[in-house]
């Protein structure tokens, strides 16, 4: 789910980092607190701030998505170095597993904006389409930013209520080598659940990825 806050003026950030979020006095609380760290999954020519969530059953989660239009929180500075490398000979891979997608949606949509020099690559996974987050925004964007690559792939097709005729199965080896020319020379981003995340960083560097290229963000308990 995502959710839409109006830029606070002088609010500056870089495509990939992220904000802590506080709900004030709302409607419920529990042990875990009222303030969360979140992804931007807007980028920074745009007018608002968008954060995306998986919804938990949490007494956050249930106040954030219940508040009313005009709700004001509190958000701290943004934060992080999960941003895009300047060199721009180097291409850049996205690794993203489920809700991970956040900071690649901000950098993205920034460097399409921008016109940006790097080639980037996307490599998205999901259970099933119908559960894959701005997978329409995604897919018109690799269709204005010839720069872009975007290559979303599913692991539970059979139980999906949606045709999907792209790649199936989960990221590996064979998976990138299909679109990249050379595994060793790109940088590499990797954001997801910590055992996705454990697991992506394994494979490239038993596939002779220097350990210096890989650079992760890991999202445990969204």
């Amino acid at each position: 789910m995502a959710f839409h806050f109006e830029k606070p003026p002088g609010f500056d950030f870089k495509p990939g980092q992220s904000a802590d979020l506080t709900l004030l006095n709302p409607p419920e609380t529990d042990s875990e607190g009222n303030i969360r760290t979140f992804s931007i999954a807007s980028a920074p020519f745009e007018d608002q701030l968008m954060f995306a969530t998986r919804m938990r059953d949490t007494a956050f989660k249930r106040s954030l998505k219940n508040v009313p239009l005009g709700t004001v929180v509190k958000m701290d500075s943004a934060m992080g170095s999960f941003t895009l490398h300047k060199n721009s000979a180097k291409p850049a891979v996205f690794l993203a597993g489920g809700i991970g997608i956040t900071p690649f949606s901000s950098i993205v949509r920034q460097a399409d904006h921008d016109r940006a020099a790097h080639k980037l690559y996307l490599f998205y996974s999901n259970r099933r389409p119908e559960e894959t987050c701005f997978i329409q925004v995604l897919q018109n964007l690799e269709k204005t930013n010839p720069k872009f690559s975007f290559i979303a792939t599913m692991t539970d097709v059979p139980r999906s209520k949606e045709t999907w005729n792209g790649d199936t199965g989960r990221i590996n080896r064979d998976m990138l080598s299909k679109y990249l020319d050379d595994l060793r020379g790109p940088i590499y981003y990797i954001a997801g659940p910590p055992a996705m995340v454990g697991g992506m960083r394994k494979m490239l560097v038993e596939s002779g990825v220097d350990e210096d290229d890989i650079r992760t963000e890991e999202f445990a308990g969204y």
